[in-house]
């Protein structure tokens, strides 16, 4: 399949996705949701939604299981929708983006932290040895006047 037009279908699979979990889903379990990207094999056969929860670990877990109650009547909207041969079957995966990025924000504020502290353990500090460490070339001793000395 064309590698463009699997990427539009994706994307309106997410688009749509989206739009029922939002206007026609019901679910009380049903948290504060937000389909982040959706991704289709090269065959159409299977589509893969990827979702964040805004929320407790509570929350997440009965917006995992509203989702995964839903599956079968957003898989037919698609369907209905988009007029496919077959209609890809969904799977809907949490979304680990936000949590890899305060990780790392955590780490560069670590970091940051240990640069502050190596920067304030430097001040007022001397380099170890000459202050020029590099060899210079020997004073030449042709200067004298005593010609002489041959």
């Amino acid at each position: 399949m064309d590698a463009a037009r699997t990427r539009r279908l994706a994307e309106r699979i997410a688009k749509i996705s989206a739009e029922m979990l939002e206007r026609r889903i019901k679910d009380p379990r049903l948290g504060f949701v937000t389909v982040t990207e959706a991704r289709l094999t090269n065959d159409l056969r299977e589509a893969t939604v990827y979702y964040t929860v805004y929320g407790s670990p509570e929350e997440k877990e009965d917006s995992e299981a509203a989702l995964k109650s839903a599956t079968g009547i957003i898989r037919s909207e698609i369907g209905r929708i988009m007029g496919l041969r077959h209609t890809p079957s969904l799977t809907f995966v949490a979304d680990m983006v936000p949590e890899t990025a305060r990780h790392i924000e955590d780490l560069v504020a670590k970091a940051k932290q240990r640069d502050d502290e190596l920067a304030k353990s430097r001040e007022g500090a001397e380099w170890a040895g000459d202050p020029d460490p590099y060899r210079k070339p020997a004073e030449d001793d042709w200067g004298d006047d005593d010609e002489d000395d041959f």
